[in-house]
């Protein structure tokens, strides 16, 4: 392809950038540091099996007269370096993985390649561009997929080469929409699988070496005898694939390849069965993937796990370590693919923001000792792709901070006050995380220890009354005050002072399609629901629990004073009286009670 100026300084800032991929900033804490007790001590990380050879890292994109630059990390580098080299990435979600008719068609705009620039400048060294097949692809036998639509994905993939970018390209929604079928029709969707990758092998074998090819995104199977065979029919997946690429020659010859687990998933016979299928292709340019979504009850908001708390954490850390002891531990890289929390698809309001920020927090400590490269998953909720920012920018700089350092956090990122009544001493617990407390801040002044707050020994904060009877303000119910809490390093961390009364539901009538519970919120914020039914058994959609899933089941609307549950909610809930208790985060809980029969619902407080 003939290379632009714009293509060269691309390149050129990739070279850079793998340069100082290397070799962390000062000050930065890496894998090579104390690692957590979780780890087994294992000594030097172990080595993959053989390094990439010179000529597969040495670029292609030096041709057609054009200034040589090389891709490689070092001339020996390892399939390791290689994927370190990718930290940190972030995925194009919901775009070219899209199954209705174009790029666009889940509400994202078309791709740019000055959206592609706009990326990059956030410090993302790598992209995984997913990508839907189905729809741009013929039948058999040659399943011939639309040259435009190729096309079109190689334009985008090639931006993002240009802009120094490390890209990986899969087969992404095609894993639910023919490819599961493979217990009932093997051969068939076999012929596909193989046809589809050995157009896209062709069409890209020529490519920078800094291209990686996934086999297929969340495999799953429906209609199987059971767990055993899926696992089999994914292995002999991830074989034709392996054996496509290799053989269709050029830069794939020994291009990096990456290859998931079952449902990309962290269970202990899932990565057993990817690693020794690793082992025996004996293939020293392979990097494993799973996905993580984090603890499922706080991912949620289910069961009432509303907090990132010790129990939530050391799940999380549970999850990371399985897969470090199975693959990284044996040499072998992992991408955790796809990383986020799983109620973000529904709305980025389902996790309270200061837990919110606690998880990224220590995921991305807990990725980086473990020596993982982490794709954040963005459908759009995240970066956004019209003004160009973040939607949340105190989640993305958490995020950012993460990939090398840790930052202080607390107990809550919440101090609710009386709105009317005597104000007393508030306390919180600090984390430091490995930092050390610098000071308490309101609007950008120092506080003053002794007298605006104390802190313990056992990293106990208070807030002095006289302090919050000063933020307090007008007392009017909602946000009154912020404070910031500085660390020695990483992340400020701040503090939402807020003037609460108890929220006050009140009477409602309609149906089970549409029913809202006028609500004035006085300050407060909803954490969770719980129902029962009059005898005390759980009442609704998972009924092994009584606290129900946020936003699935009720959903709070702060603007239009009102908490609405939803069909799902009443599409199992039984004809009769049903209590409820809404769960602030106040600590505040307020009953309602529900009367349905057929459709028709009402509701009254108490």
């Amino acid at each position: 392809m003939q290379r632009t100026a714009r293509s060269l300084a691309g390149i050129a800032a990739g070279f850079a950038l793998i340069l100082t991929s290397v070799a962390p900033a000062a000050g930065a804490e890496t894998t090579n540091g104390p690692q957590p007790d979780s780890i087994a001590r294992q000594g030097a990380r172990a080595p993959a099996k053989a390094p990439a050879t010179a000529e597969a890292l040495a670029a292609a994109d030096g041709q057609d007269g054009a200034l040589q630059v090389s891709d490689t990390v070092g001339a020996q580098a390892t399939i390791t370096d290689i994927a370190a080299a990718m930290q940190p990435g972030w995925n194009l979600g919901n775009t070219l993985d899209s199954t209705g008719s174009d790029e666009t068609s889940w509400g994202n705009p078309r791709v740019t390649e000055d959206f592609l620039d706009q990326i990059r400048a956030q410090g993302f060294k790598s992209i995984r561009i997913p990508v839907t097949w189905s729809e741009h692809q013929g039948g058999a036998p040659d399943h011939t997929i639309d040259p435009a639509y190729l096309d079109r994905v190689e334009e985008v993939v090639d931006w993002a080469l240009d802009d120094g970018f490390y890209v990986m390209i899969n087969i992404h929604h095609d894993s639910w929409q023919w490819v599961n079928t493979m217990p009932t029709n093997h051969d068939a969707v076999l012929d596909r699988y193989s046809d589809t990758w050995t157009q896209i092998a062709e069409r890209f074998k020529d490519e920078s070496p800094r291209l990686t090819f996934e086999s297929v995104n969340e495999p799953q199977f429906a209609g199987s005898s059971g767990e055993a065979q899926e696992l089999e029919l994914l292995a002999e997946l991830n074989r034709v694939f392996h054996e496509i690429v290799r053989d269709s020659g050029g830069q794939n010859a020994t291009r990096p390849l990456v290859l998931p687990t079952l449902h990309t998933g962290s269970d202990p016979a899932l990565l057993d069965a990817l690693a020794a299928e690793i082992a025996a292709l004996d293939d020293p340019n392979l990097i494993a993937t799973v996905h993580n979504y984090g603890p499922w009850h706080f991912s949620v908001n289910i069961a009432g796990r509303t907090r990132f708390d010790a129990e939530s954490r050391q799940s999380l850390t549970d999850q990371l370590d399985l897969v470090h002891s199975a693959f990284v531990a044996r040499g072998v890289p992992v991408i955790i693919g796809e990383y986020g929390l799983l109620g973000f698809d529904r709305h980025i309001g389902t996790v309270q923001q200061g837990e919110k920020l606690k998880f990224f927090e220590y995921f991305g400590y807990a990725a980086r000792q473990r020596g993982f490269t982490t794709m954040l998953w963005d459908n759009g909720q995240h970066f956004d792709r019209t003004a160009n920012r973040w939607r949340d920018r105190a989640l993305f700089n958490q995020i950012s901070s993460s990939w090398t350092q840790r930052s202080g956090t607390a107990s809550s990122d919440l101090v609710f006050l009386p709105a009317s009544g005597r104000i007393t001493a508030k306390s919180l617990r600090l984390n430091p995380n490995g930092t050390r407390f610098v000071a308490l801040l309101h609007n950008g002044t120092k506080l003053t220890a002794g007298t605006d707050y104390t802190r313990g020994a056992d990293n106990k904060l208070t807030l002095s009354a006289a302090l919050l009877n000063r933020l307090a303000g007008d007392r009017k119910p909602g946000p009154a005050s912020k404070l910031v809490v500085r660390y020695s390093r990483g992340v400020p961390w701040t503090l939402r002072i807020i003037n609460q009364e108890t929220p006050v539901l009140r009477a409602a009538s309609g149906t089970t399609a549409s029913f809202k519970i006028p609500t004035s919120f006085k300050g407060d914020q909803l954490a969770t629901m719980e129902a029962k039914y009059a005898d005390g058994s759980n009442a609704g959609p998972q009924s092994w629990t009584s606290y129900k899933q946020f936003d699935v089941t009720f959903s709070p609307n702060y603007a239009a004073r009102t908490i609405t549950l939803t069909p799902d909610f009443f599409a199992e809930v039984n004809d009769g009286t049903v209590n409820l208790t809404f769960h602030f985060w106040s600590g505040d809980t307020v009953r309602y009670t529900l009367t349905k029969s057929g459709s028709t619902v009402t509701g009254r407080a108490g």
